[in-house]
């Protein structure tokens, strides 16, 4: 491994890292906004799933925010049914036009959400509504590793208060990300020349992610929601910014 592939590692798992301590998803889309450039495609994801699932165990670990299964179960049933569907449709879908669609539902919803602070919250659809977020969630996250998107932005249209909503998306992600992580270990997918880039990602985002953390604890209600929202529209300008010139040139 060179040295320009151990920074780059390097430095997208700390940018990842403090990203997801603070907000509580996330890692895949920053490092990915990272990697992607210069990495190996496959080493890329199965360390964007490494990174997640770490950053979510000392998530866990550091800033807990209950375990209210009453809410969460409905998540993860749907999420968990939802992961081999999304492995399923990976080879029938066309990748771009899946980001292009998501890219879009964030940048005009979001931003909508972040400047207009008082617009009612979602109330219908009660945990049958949850487990469907749940379902596309973890669709999503088979099929491109986004398990924390639409929860995260489903959690914000609930008006949720922080904290319940860190324990949601945090509890929904560490399962959701073992799930795939697991799943690419069993397929074959993480290889011996791999190891070494476990042995730097995992250090590299350790005390990034312990400072988002850190900083998190001291948010208010409402900077917390202009983070995650911002964070969320970034994430679909990442995503157009990574599909249209794909699909514009095809």
């Amino acid at each position: 491994m060179d040295t320009s592939t151990i920074i780059t590692l390097a430095l997208g798992a700390a940018l990842a890292g403090f990203v997801q301590g603070l907000s509580g998803f996330a890692f895949s889309l920053v490092a990915m906004s990272v990697w992607a450039w210069t990495l190996d495609p496959k080493l890329a994801a199965v360390m964007a799933v490494f990174g997640g699932l770490t950053g979510q165990s000392i998530a866990a670990l550091t800033v807990r925010r209950g375990f209210d299964l009453a809410r969460l179960w409905p998540f993860l049933l749907g999420g968990l049914a939802g992961i081999p569907v999304g492995v399923l449709l990976l080879p029938l879908v066309d990748a771009n036009l899946f980001k292009l669609g998501l890219g879009i539902l964030l940048v005009t919803w979001c931003p909508i959400m972040l400047f207009a602070p008082h617009l009612p919250p979602v109330r219908a659809g009660g945990r049958l509504a949850d487990g469907a977020i749940g379902l596309i969630g973890g669709i999503m996250g088979g099929f491109g590793g986004f398990t924390g998107v639409l929860p995260t932005l489903w959690c914000s249209l609930r008006r949720m208060d922080k904290d319940v909503q860190r324990s949601i998306v945090q509890n929904f992600n560490l399962t959701m990300i073992a799930a795939t992580m697991l799943g690419y270990v069993l397929a074959g997918n993480v290889t011996r020349p791999m190891w070494p880039a476990f042995a730097i990602v995992a250090p590299a985002m350790l005390i990034p992610s312990l400072l988002g953390g850190r900083l998190y604890i001291g948010l208010s209600e409402q900077a917390f929601r202009r983070i995650v929202l911002s964070l969320l529209t970034l994430s679909g300008v990442a995503l157009l910014a990574s599909s249209l010139p794909r699909l514009l040139g095809a």
